[in-house]
């Protein structure tokens, strides 16, 4: 196969159009294009009367070396990749060493998923529900301000990603194409097969319900287990090597070989494992609120004449600002069409988080505007330990759960009185998505003072790149303090912890990912390198 890049078509063109296209491109003569896929498609935003697709397509040819010779100094031009994915390991027949995944977020999703379908039969923990019981205690606490700690936004099966925007593009490395084997499966699970080939994939909650369920049927079909309501609550070590665990309920399950898959809310967990000495340290995260715009405003500013266009859907947008106080300002997890979510796990405080459905068709925009914070800023600074990140988490979304009036309601304010240091007393034209409500005043005592000061600086700076941007009535609604975790369980090469052999630290909650794609592509690495351990050494007697 050759891989042709940078192919640029007009916005409306004809499906047709592409095999022309192909062929003035690489002159073949008639006959010679046997047959293509599009491997991506983009769009050119950058000016915005001509807006047009970029794609990048793996074409089969008659005389393909000839093709590649002719073009052998053009960039664009080149052998296709094989993106396929090759297990790196097959369980011998009568394998007993049952690994352990902890977690049934994205990462232990794939992790699972990986170890299952090289013959491992891994037994999943998951603290949470599973995802349709789950799904009902979430909208207990949007609909009733009711919040079940066990189940809700954070817990339970598919992780925090469920609720969110359904992305799955990342910025990470990834040389041996994981993320198209996560991508892959997927879409065998249900997931539209556009995810393979558009620039920006997203599934959207209510597919995602379906997808992971599908997903866990095949690691059960495959010998794995999956079992709900069990949360870890101690690690057996024995000299610096993992030997099991054990449940809330008082049971033991002995393992060697176990992939530490949490969520950065996991908190208790984060606690225990400091206890047992497992070597973590504090790294940095960001705080911040959501902004709420009609989503029209952004598609116009960032579409022009082509805003709704149907095969280009919501517009999005991502922005940076270094401020004079030093902090840098950035949007984060930018959900088009969608809706602010409560997305607490614990009594008494209050976090929001974005979500979309696959359609994103809801009234508004909504993205994270968050400031980078470091150790340094934590209470006690880095003397402190790894766990002073989430003592200023619970800080904080304590401080907004009593601004919010102390009923799961979330503090709020329109942008034109946030940037004029004023309280809020009536809304606007754009209406707040968060339910279970919001609560209007001043947002300034919600987070540190250089944070304000910071986010009042960048939003007429973003209105500059987004007309509209800070738009007066446009909605702050706070707070967002979980973009990711305050911590890493730091591994080596190998995976393994750096004190705790056997215990393979992965996602997001240990520090190593940040969304869907990047967690599933960690769980892939990390099963890996678990089941290549698991046939070079014996099970613990």
């Amino acid at each position: 196969m050759l891989r042709l890049t940078e192919l640029t078509l007009p916005i409306e063109h004809p499906p047709e159009a592409l095999a022309p296209a192909i062929q003035k491109r690489l002159r073949l003569p008639d006959g010679a294009l046997l047959g293509f896929t599009v491997f991506k498609r983009s769009y050119d935003a950058r000016k915005k009367s001509e807006l047009c697709f970029v794609y990048t397509l793996d074409c089969e040819l008659r005389d393909e070396a000839a093709i590649l010779a002719k073009f052998k100094d053009d960039r664009n031009v080149g052998p296709a990749p094989d993106t396929s994915y090759k297990p790196v390991a097959a369980a011998p027949a009568g394998h007993a060493n049952r690994p352990l995944v902890i977690g049934f977020g994205p990462c232990g999703i794939f992790a699972a998923l990986a170890l299952a379908q090289m013959g491992f039969r891994p037994i999943v923990l998951e603290r949470g529900k599973p995802v349709r019981l789950r799904t009902q205690d979430t909208w207990g606490l949007w609909r009733k301000s009711v919040l079940n700690p066990a189940s809700n936004v954070q817990f339970g099966e598919g992780g925090a990603g469920l609720f969110s925007d359904g992305k799955l593009y990342s910025q990470v490395k990834d040389p041996k194409f994981h993320g198209r084997k996560v991508l892959q499966e997927f879409v065998k699970a249900g997931a539209p097969e556009e995810i393979l080939y558009v620039s920006k994939p997203h599934i959207g909650t209510f597919r995602l319900t379906g997808v992971v369920t599908r997903m866990r049927e095949e690691i059960e079909s495959l010998g794995g287990e999956v079992r709900f309501g069990q949360q870890v609550t101690d690690l057996l070590i024995e000299d610096g090597q993992l030997r099991g665990v054990t449940l809330a309920g008082g049971e033991t399950l002995r393992a060697d070989h176990v992939i530490l898959a949490l969520g950065h809310s996991a908190r208790e967990t984060f606690r225990m494992l400091h206890a047992r000495k497992v070597f973590m340290e504090a790294k940095p995260f960001s705080v911040g609120f959501r902004i709420e715009h009609p989503q029209p405003v952004i598609d116009r500013a960032r579409l022009g004449r082509y805003a709704g266009h149907p095969l280009l859907g919501a517009a999005d947008y991502k922005l940076v600002h270094h401020a004079a106080n030093g902090r840098s300002v950035y949007s984060f997890c930018m959900c088009p069409g969608g809706t602010v979510v409560a997305a607490t796990s614990e009594p008494n405080r209050v976090v929001t988080n974005g979500m979309s459905q696959y359609s994103r068709n809801e009234r508004n925009a909504n993205a994270g505007i968050v400031v980078g914070i470091s150790p340094e800023d934590y209470p006690g600074g880095v003397a402190a330990g790894p766990l002073a990140g989430i003592a200023l988490q619970e800080e904080l979304e304590s401080r907004a759960y009593l601004l919010g009036g102390s009923n799961y309601q979330a503090p709020a304010q329109l942008v034109g009185d946030f940037i004029a240091g004023k309280p809020s007393t009536a809304l606007g034209g754009v209406e707040p998505s968060y339910k279970p409500g919001v609560r209007l005043g001043d947002l300034a005592p919600s987070l540190p003072e250089y944070a304000i000061a910071a986010i009042r600086e960048a939003l007429p700076a973003f209105d500059r790149q987004i007309k509209g941007f800070a738009m007066p009535d446009a909605v702050l609604t706070g707070v967002e303090t979980r973009t990711s975790s305050p911590l890493r369980i730091t591994r080596g090469e190998d995976y393994q912890s750096l004190n705790t052999r056997g215990l393979y630290p992965a996602g997001e909650g240990a520090g190593y990912a940040g969304g869907i794609m990047s967690a599933g592509i960690d769980g892939l690495r990390v099963a890996e390198a678990l089941a290549l351990s698991l046939l070079s050494r014996p099970a613990a007697a």
